[in-house]
């Protein structure tokens, strides 16, 4: 690729603008380098001293121990932690399997599709109906970990009827969830307490 030529009217518009143009710093002549040369020390004695940095350790000024791990707890412990909304001895009474469930719903083997439906159109009825204590059994699920980074839950169906069950239009209508009695299926199943109908 090759220049162009300047033309002689180009040449003589910026020998003009040159002319009329002012020097930033008229006391230095010619080019300035952009930063300023530092200062010679002539007489070490008279340097100031150099700081010296105090020993540190990264996080010593750190307010507080951090946690050991941030890992959410297990879906058992979380459940578990939830107040007591209902009465205590009925609650106590509903975890040894003292309580029995008025109604069941078997969402084993229906995937995510089919069992969020079926679960609300379950409880609307349920309620509607006038029960307090139903029993939805969800199964333990299958481990499905193939050993990759990311860990996989298994109980796909167990770790999301909770929170089905804590969002509307359940979440109105439900007054306690707890992990049901071993021999109502355990880890497998929840018993859902229902509110009075107003």
């Amino acid at each position: 690729m090759s220049r162009r030529r300047i033309k002689p009217e180009e040449l003589e518009l910026w020998q003009q603008v040159a002319r009329t143009a002012q020097r930033l710093r008229p006391e230095t002549p010619g080019r300035v380098s952009p930063l300023p040369p530092e200062p010679m020390i002539r007489n070490p004695r008279s340097a100031p001293p150099t700081p010296r940095l105090e020993d540190f350790q990264i996080g010593q000024r750190a307010l507080g121990t951090p946690p050991a791990h941030d890992l959410l707890p297990g879906l058992s412990e979380r459940v578990a932690t939830v107040p007591v909304q209902m009465d205590k001895k009925a609650f106590q009474r509903m975890k040894r399997g003292k309580l029995l469930p008025e109604a069941k719903i078997d969402l084993h083997g229906m995937t995510m599709d089919r069992a969020h439906p079926a679960l609300t159109g379950f409880i609307l009825r349920s309620h509607a109906a006038g029960l307090r204590l139903v029993l939805v059994v969800t199964g333990k699920g299958k481990d499905r970990d193939t050993g990759g980074p990311i860990p996989v839950r298994h109980g796909v169906l167990r770790h999301n009827v909770p929170q089905w069950l804590r969002m509307p239009p359940l979440a109105s209508l439900v007054l306690q969830i707890t992990e049901a009695h071993l021999k109502h299926g355990g880890g497998g199943a929840y018993y859902v307490y229902l509110r009075r109908q107003k």
